[in-house]
């Protein structure tokens, strides 16, 4: 997916994640682990966001990966949906959809938003 994002989008997009790493550290640590995970395995992140959302992937899904590496990884996402303050994180995904799942991944680990201006196909 193409996202073109504005630095007033991606500042605000930091700023929630901010937030939800200050009031909810245990959520954002799973989140976290999640975001690391995905690209251990060189999933895109998109298809992380997907996951989350309740969204068809399409064409983001991982093609040739073993099915157990496949079930690891959807148990790891159910367990940052099994969080009691999930609708916070489902929140801000949907709130900023038009930053991209890649982009707010990327902020997640630390990326200044700076980096991230302009249109980018980071999946």
């Amino acid at each position: 997916m193409i996202t073109l994002s504005s630095i007033d989008e991606l500042k605000a997009t930091k700023e929630a994640i901010e937030k939800l790493k200050k009031d909810f550290p245990n959520l954002f640590e799973k989140l976290l682990d999640t975001v690391n995970l995905t690209r251990a395995f060189q999933f895109k992140y998109h298809y992380m966001g997907c996951l989350i959302m309740n969204e068809n992937p399409g064409q983001d899904a991982p093609k040739f990966v073993y099915g157990s590496v496949l079930r690891l990884y959807k148990k790891e996402i159910q367990k940052l949906k099994d969080d009691q303050h999930f609708q916070v994180l489902k929140q801000i995904f949907s709130d900023f959809r038009n930053t991209g799942y890649a982009k707010i991944s990327l902020l997640i680990m630390g990326t200044k938003p700076e980096s991230l201006v302009g249109p980018s196909s980071i999946r």
